[in-house]
């Protein structure tokens, strides 16, 4: 949409058609973000919005330096959407909704006559000299200069990402890698995690099969496992790492990432008048949540009612060493969950300065469909944004 947006404002006598599988415009776009719609980052530095991006980083380079952030918001809102920026550094729509964001660009397409063709699903496409054959399963073929390949991945397949786009992809003669489902949620071996579901912390720090492979930011634990902010960005960090109940991954969750393991065990050490005869799991609330400190107690062998006055200095190093690294093993990847795919079309293929495919002259890409993926928080739309704005102005001209 942004690259066809684009390509109506800077060159207003081409003719473009829009084909979408669905019956309507933007099913993703609205979902997103909890159906409003994580426009995208309030981050400022380019360096470190790209930090953000554990595959594609470099070639997004000058895409998102071309489109920032702020000029990504700077568009919109000249298009008639206010923008809000939440303490988190998510953009939304003022008025949280995705719809608005979408009706951005039907308006654009209407004042331009852009050819929307819904509901046309493609079947192949054939390149004939410099012309493009697309033809459809229920629909006269079309033949047209360029074409943009802006298909997705294959997750939120409900909203048409199905992955068509990876075989038309190849038929043109690119490659696709190995492709992996990205920010999901972790199903865990434990049983534990359920009697927390719902607990959220607002941070901490979550290992997944090493030291190197950590994330810190908010999580919460299910009826499964574990999700939340933190969660996603790790499973990304491991896409492509095999794991089953056969083979787990072991997951470690640093509930209390403020203290180190010595201040905590030299802070829970510290009794006063006030908790010598408090049992030890009310005296865990000072830390972690109720239901958490009982989880706590279960896991270390220690009596629920157990006083805090005769715990041990060996109680205390255990809980102290649980509260740093509780352990839990990944044996699945929560069903559904996934916002994005892990690997694409080879971006060695693809020119980082036109989006323009370097084995098929005319063929551009956007979004997804290539070896691109964020962690959550507005940075997979941006790069959707960027990619597909740089497409635009490179068939414009």
């Amino acid at each position: 949409m942004m690259c066809a947006a684009t390509i109506n404002e800077l060159s207003p006598k081409a003719e473009v058609f829009l084909i979408e599988k669905n019956t309507s415009l933007g099913k993703k776009v609205i979902i997103s973000g909890g159906g409003r719609c994580n426009v995208t980052t309030g981050l400022e530095d380019v360096k470190r919005i790209l930090e953000n991006y554990p595959r594609g980083s470099k070639f997004l380079s000058s895409a998102v330096y071309g489109f920032p952030p702020s000029a990504v918001r700077e568009w919109f809102e000249g298009h008639g959407v206010p923008l809000k920026c939440e303490n988190d550094n998510r953009v939304f729509p003022v008025s949280d909704k995705g719809e608005d964001v979408v009706n951005v660009f039907k308006k654009i397409f209407k004042d331009f006559g852009t050819e929307i063709l819904p509901g046309h699903k493609v079947d192949k496409i054939v390149k004939s000299g410099e012309e493009f054959k697309i033809h459809f399963t229920n629909f006269p073929e079309l033949v047209v200069d360029r074409v943009v390949f802006a298909l997705g991945g294959q997750a939120y397949r409900g909203t048409g990402s199905t992955g068509d786009g990876y075989e038309l992809a190849e038929s043109l003669g690119h490659t696709i890698t190995k492709l992996a489902p990205s920010l999901h949620s972790f199903i865990t071996a434990e049983a534990w995690p359920k009697n927390l579901a719902g607990v959220s912390f607002p941070k901490a720090t979550i290992y997944a099969g090493s030291e190197e492979k950590k994330f810190t930011g908010p999580f919460l634990f299910t009826h499964s496992g574990i999700s939340g902010p933190a969660v996603f960005a790790l499973s990304s960090l491991v896409a492509f790492e095999s794991f089953d109940r056969k083979k787990s991954l072991p997951i470690k969750i640093d509930l209390l990432p403020d203290f180190s393991s010595e201040e905590l065990f030299k802070t829970l050490k510290e009794k006063s008048v006030d908790n010598v005869k408090q049992s030890f799991k009310n005296y865990l609330r000072n830390f972690v949540p109720e239901a958490v400190a009982v989880v706590v107690c279960t896991e270390n062998k220690i009596a629920i009612e157990k006083k805090y006055a005769i715990i041990t200095d060996e109680e205390l190093k255990n809980v102290a060493i649980w509260l740093k690294g509780a352990p839990l093993n990944a044996v699945g990847k929560g069903g559904g969950d996934e916002f994005v795919t892990a690997g694409g079309v080879k971006l060695t293929e693809i020119d980082p300065q036109t989006m323009e495919s370097k084995v098929c002259q005319g063929l551009y890409f956007g979004g997804e469909i290539m070896d691109i993926d964020g962690f959550t928080g507005g940075f997979n739309l941006q790069a959707s944004w960027a990619t597909g704005r740089r497409a635009g102005e490179s068939i414009a001209r």
